[in-house]
């Protein structure tokens, strides 16, 4: 079996190309990245193949699909800050950057494509848990083009037959998570933080609410995923259910790290959701025997990656 992981370079492709390859089914993982926010330093098992490009790259594409049984589409260009501040170039990437995957799948007789997309299509409905029947309202380019990626998928699936499987990624963290850059999510950015003895940026009163989703919970649905072919026809929220907020995240590092951590609040951000919390229901009937990591163990894991990983 033949898997291409496009944006592989990235925090969650990078872990997933990793759980892939300790599976026997897998014979080959194949990348696709162009480095723009992904590292060539996330990909350290010579196992992996890379071809670099864009996705909008049909040259790069073309030769990373042929004789592929499955892709796993990641590559996107993610934050809503950054697509409030070029929101022609999240579309770009995000909705154009999956019909070309898509068109390549079909291309080259590709029977399943995995395709990542959001939470934040919930956006302003107010509804907790969030539910896959409900009716999306995003608050973002971003959110709008996420939306629009699951979308097509969905579309290629009616329309041409192709086998496809849409995921909504709800606040996904863990190793490999960079907090270098103004876009980090928070928990790298309250973690990098914390270890360098400096404030916690909090957006807003820190009483917001997300459902935290540990990376290598979230990479085990992915693999068995491709591993039986599982396609559905409509959106499944990838997250179990968890609601914790902000505050209640830096309590939990301060009780790790064992000292209290100082924080600075800041302006809410345009664009973010106040609350959110998926049903996991669906996910359940797909998926039963996934067991996820809880918030501590996996808040655990990352700080450790932090202070002594990084590989």
């Amino acid at each position: 079996m033949k898997v291409v992981v496009t944006g592989g370079a990235g925090f969650i492709g990078a872990n997933l190309s990793r759980a892939l390859r300790r599976q026997p089914q897998v014979t080959e993982v194949v990348v696709v990245d162009d480095f723009s926010t992904g590292k060539r330093s996330n990909l350290t098992d010579p196992g992996v193949s890379v071809v670099e490009g864009s996705i909008l790259d049909l040259a790069a594409l073309d030769q990373a699909f042929v004789s592929a049984t499955s892709v796993v589409h990641l590559a996107a260009r993610p934050s809503v800050p950054r697509s409030i501040s070029d929101p022609v170039a999240s579309h770009e990437a995000n909705a154009s950057g999956t019909v070309a995957v898509l068109e390549a799948a079909r291309r080259h007789g590709v029977g399943h494509v995995v395709v990542a997309s959001s939470s934040s299509v919930y956006g302003a409905n107010p509804t907790l848990p969030k539910h896959e029947d409900l009716t999306p309202q995003p608050l973002s380019p971003y959110a709008a083009s996420k939306l629009a990626t699951e979308a097509y998928a969905l579309a290629y699936q009616q329309s041409f037959g192709l086998g496809v499987l849409a995921f909504r990624f709800f606040n996904v963290f863990g190793p490999l998570q960079d907090a270098g850059h103004a876009y980090a999510a928070v928990i790298p950015a309250f973690v990098s933080a914390a270890l360098a003895d400096e404030p916690l940026p909090v957006h807003g009163d820190g009483l917001q609410t997300r459902d935290f989703t540990f990376v290598d919970s979230l990479t085990s649905v992915l693999v068995d995923a491709v591993l039986r072919q599982v396609t559905y026809e409509r959106p499944v929220n990838l997250a179990f259910g968890g609601r914790t907020d902000l505050l209640t995240v830096i309590g939990l590092l301060e009780d790790i790290l064992g000292h209290a951590l100082k924080r600075q609040h800041s302006e809410p951000r345009a664009g973010d959701v106040r609350d959110s919390q998926a049903d996991q229901t669906l996910l359940r009937e797909l998926f039963p025997q996934i067991a996820p990591t809880d918030l501590v163990t996996g808040l655990e894991a990352t700080v450790d990656w932090f202070v002594n990983g990084r590989n």
